[in-house]
């Protein structure tokens, strides 16, 4: 723990939540409470987690030494410190704090305590400890039904954010979620990137936060020439394996939406439990797939749509429709398509489609697809692999054309440079990174711990840096941009392996992100 602190006690990246004159929305209990600058967190982190932490731990230790400790302890003192120290005789010692029965001393508590008096009758001070006493273990137990008063704070689970008896046993995921923006004198319409402007992620599943991130947003945009923005969220989510549905209303404007801690969030879309029959079927079409073959479930409501773009990468996405009635729009062929229970349909990949609701009640429906580009490329990495290990045994007869030559010298690190082939130079990548991976399993105790140490070397060496800079500024105000810039890039320097497979990560992730 002490070798963490600076990470695992949030010092170390302070200035990711905390920064001085950028835009940032923060959502506090109460709005009206606003955070110190960056240069104080700083101070304020260190005193409240790493000073404290460890005070509070060794004031805390005695508890699991033996209960006489502290008659040993002071009776090592000088005589004459014995009237300013606590009573180091081996007897029990009378207190005013506790209530005795009557007629009940002994001949050492007469001799030794003769300026205490036995209390027989209970005080007024014994009567408030223990009426609190009650009331804390009342409070206790009243905190996690609380909820029927802050009604505002309940989502589709009740709970102030979720710290609820019950917290543990409900998992969320999160399918899609659009920010959309109107020009309150214009009309244009625009959208914003999910998270800009905050590094928190929780506001998606909660009311009284989205109207915080709302309200920020509304004070934001007019800096980049948005006159009394509306702000729409459109969320979808799905609580422990349910279908995909909208947690919020999409056609609220947030902004000037109503809400209140007391009230029930009127905005809130319900939960559809009529539907939850529906997981036991869906882990049989689950279960009935192969491992390339993805499903989402989706769940909506009438009079609502759902607008989607299909990634070039997933070449075989088909519409499965289980419960309701809905319309497909193909927005590059203008051509409706209605389907009933049992009915699918084929959506191009690369391009935009939207799902109506029409039917009554709730529709649900499923979107199956494959990642044919990953699928592909997946195939061409087992014959490459299949075609080195025929040349390392010489069963190929064939001669290997010039594309195909580094993988000869697969174990030379310039091949994986003079690979012409991108799939052939990606399979080399791949290779390569394997080999480290067993190598760094394969370490013996030595190196690994060399490696721990590096990392926290960097991390500890961030954190102190970046303390001394705010400490600096305290003292003697922010210098010169560039100045500031250079010192915050020296902290944040990392260890050279992890910042290069950090950089090639970022070149050659494959995969896609939502459908």
């Amino acid at each position: 723990m002490a070798i963490d602190i600076t990470q695992e006690r949030g010092l170390s990246h302070l200035d990711y939540k905390y920064l001085d004159g950028a835009p940032v929305c923060r959502f506090p209990l109460f709005n009206f409470l606003q955070p110190l600058p960056m240069d104080w967190m700083y101070l304020v982190y260190a005193v409240m987690f790493l000073g404290m932490f460890s005070y509070t731990m060794l004031a805390t230790s005695p508890l699991f030494c033996y209960t006489d400790w502290p008659r040993r302890f002071f009776s090592h003192f000088p005589s004459f410190l014995k009237s300013v120290l606590p009573f180091t005789s081996p007897e029990s010692q009378t207190s005013t704090s506790c209530v005795y029965p009557e007629g009940q001393s002994t001949s050492s508590e007469r001799q030794e305590t003769p300026a205490v008096a036995r209390v027989s009758k209970l005080r007024f001070k014994h009567k408030l400890g223990a009426f609190f006493t009650i009331l804390y273990i009342a409070e206790q137990f009243f905190m996690p039904y609380s909820h029927f008063i802050t009604q505002g704070y309940n989502n589709w689970t009740n709970g102030l954010y979720g710290y609820s008896w019950d917290m543990m046993v409900h998992s969320r995921s999160h399918q899609h979620v659009k920010i959309t923006y109107k020009d309150g004198i214009t009309g244009e319409i625009g959208y914003l990137n999910p998270g800009v402007f905050t590094q928190s992620k929780r506001w998606k599943d909660h009311g009284d936060m989205l109207k915080q991130y709302a309200t920020c947003l509304h004070q934001f945009l007019p800096r980049y020439n948005i006159s009394d923005p509306e702000i729409y969220f459109d969320i979808w989510v799905s609580i422990n394996e349910r279908f995909q549905q909208r947690i919020f209303d999409p056609r609220v404007d947030i902004v000037k939406a109503e809400w209140s801690p007391f009230k029930p969030n009127p905005w809130l879309m319900p939960l559809l439990v009529d539907l939850s029959p529906w997981r036991t079927k869906f882990q049989e079409i689950e279960g009935s797939l192969d491992n390339q073959t993805e499903i989402v479930f989706i769940a909506d409501f009438p009079g609502l749509h759902l607008e989607n773009f299909v990634s070039e990468d997933l070449g075989n996405t088909s519409i499965h429709v289980l419960q309701g009635q809905v319309s497909v729009e193909i927005v590059e062929e203008k051509k409706n398509h209605t389907l009933q229970p049992g009915e699918q349909i084929q959506v191009p990949a690369g391009a935009y489609h939207k799902v109506y609701t029409v039917s009554e009640g709730p529709s649900c429906y499923m979107y199956i697809y494959v990642n044919t580009t990953e699928a592909a490329l997946q195939e061409n990495f087992t014959k490459l692999f299949e075609l080195q290990e025929r040349v390392r045994n010489g069963t190929e007869t064939e001669p290997l054309p010039p594309e195909l030559q580094p993988l000869i010298a697969a174990e030379d690190g310039e091949a994986e440079v003079n690979a012409t082939d991108p799939i052939v130079r990606l399979f080399l990548k791949r290779q390569r990174r394997m080999k480290e991976v067993k190598k760094r399993r394969e370490a013996g105790v030595l190196e690994r711990f060399e490696r721990f140490a590096v990392k926290k070397y960097y991390t500890i060496r961030r954190g102190f840096l970046m303390t001394a800079i705010a400490m600096r500024n305290l003292a003697v105000g922010l210098p010169p941009l560039e100045q500031l810039t250079r010192e915050v890039a020296f902290a944040n320097m990392k260890e050279p392996e992890a910042e290069a497979n950090q950089d090639e990560r970022l070149k050659d992730e494959v995969g896609h992100g939502e459908l």
